[in-house]
C-alpha cells in the first residue's frame, strides 16, 4: 500500500477558507491508498478563540471535503480531526475517516484532551469510546495527539483488533524527543503499523514539530518527514503486521497482572 502524509502549516495570517482551498489541491495532487492530515488543520489546533467559530456538525465541510477527495482518487482519506459541534452543543475533537465510496468508515474523538498550555481540555470534551474498523488495507483505528502517551489506550486498540493505527497531532517541537519515542514504543509494543501525521509551523506562537513517520511493528522508521509543509510518501507491504505477528508473536504470550 501507498501511504501519503500532509504536513499542514495553519499560519496565523491565513482564514481557515483560504486553508481548505490550499490543502485541497495538495491533496488531490497525491496517488495513494491512504492520504492523511494531521490535527485541527483546519482551524489550527493553537487558535483556542476561534475553536467556536470554527466549529462545524458531524458532516459539515471537513467531512464533506474529505468525501470528495477519497472519490476523486479512489484512496481512503484519513481527514486529521476537526472541531465536531455535537448534538448537546458540546464541542469534541473528532478524527475521520473516509472510503473510497466517500462514505464514513471511522471516527473518533480524542479521549485524552491536552490542558498543559493549551486550552483545549478547557474548551472540548474528550471522547467516551474507541472503536476500529475493516478495511482493505487492514483493520483500522485513530487515536490523537497526546493520545499516545498513554499506552491503557493503545492496548485497548490492540484487543479490538487494530493492525493500523493512524495518529494525527499538533506536537509541539519543543517535545519533538518524545512524539519519536512514543510513536516508536507504540508500534512496537502494540505490533501495529503506526501512522502519524504532525502538523507543521507557526501558531500563536507555537512552533509544531513535523517530523511526520510511518513505522512498522519491528519499529523500523519507514518515513520520516522533516519539519516543512509537504507531500511525503511510502510503500509498505500490506501484510507487513500479520507477517511480524506470526513472527513474533509477543500478543500473544501477554498474561494478566496480578492485584
Amino acid at each position: 500500500m501507498r501511504i501519503s502524509l500532509i504536513q499542514v502549516a495553519s499560519p496565523d495570517n491565513e482564514t481557515s477558507n483560504e486553508r481548505r482551498d490550499r490543502v485541497s489541491k495538495m491533496v488531490l495532487g497525491t496517488d495513494a491508498d491512504l492520504v492523511v492530515l494531521p490535527e485541527l488543520w483546519a482551524a489550527g489546533y493553537f487558535n483556542f478563540d476561534r475553536y467556536s467559530d470554527e466549529s462545524e456538525p458531524f458532516e459539515g465541510r471537513t467531512v464533506t471535503d474529505a468525501a470528495a477527495w477519497a472519490l476523486q482518487l479512489d484512496c481512503y482519506v484519513h481527514a486529521g480531526s476537526f472541531i465536531e459541534r455535537g448534538s448537546n452543543g458540546g464541542y469534541h475533537n473528532t478524527a475521520v475517516l473516509l472510503s473510497p465510496e466517500g462514505g464514513v468508515i471511522h471516527s473518533y474523538r480524542k479521549i485524552h484532551v491536552f490542558g498543559y498550555e493549551s486550552r483545549e481540555a478547557e474548551l472540548l470534551s474528550p471522547g467516551t469510546t474507541i472503536t476500529t474498523s475493516p478495511s482493505t488495507l487492514g483493520r483500522i483505528a485513530a487515536t490523537t495527539c497526546y493520545d499516545l502517551r498513554f499506552p491503557d489506550l493503545w492496548r485497548s486498540l490492540v484487543d479490538s483488533g487494530a493492525e493500523i493505527v493512524v495518529t494525527p497531532a499538533a506536537w509541539p517541537l519543543t517535545r519533538l524527543s518524545h512524539w519519536r519515542l512514543f510513536t516508536a514504543t507504540r508500534a512496537v509494543e502494540s505490533q501495529i503499523l503506526m501512522i502519524a501525521c504532525n502538523a507543521v509551523g507557526e501558531q500563536q506562537g507555537v512552533v509544531l514539530g513535523g517530523h511526520s513517520s510511518v513505522i512498522d511493528p519491528w519499529g523500523n522508521i519507514l518515513l520520516e518527514a522533516g519539519d516543512r509543509e509537504g507531500i511525503f510518501s511510502v510503500d509498505v507491504s500490506d501484510d507487513i503486521v500479520k507477517s511480524v505477528r506470526s513472527e513474533f508473536p509477543v500478543l500473544g504470550d501477554r498474561r494478566p497482572v496480578l492485584p
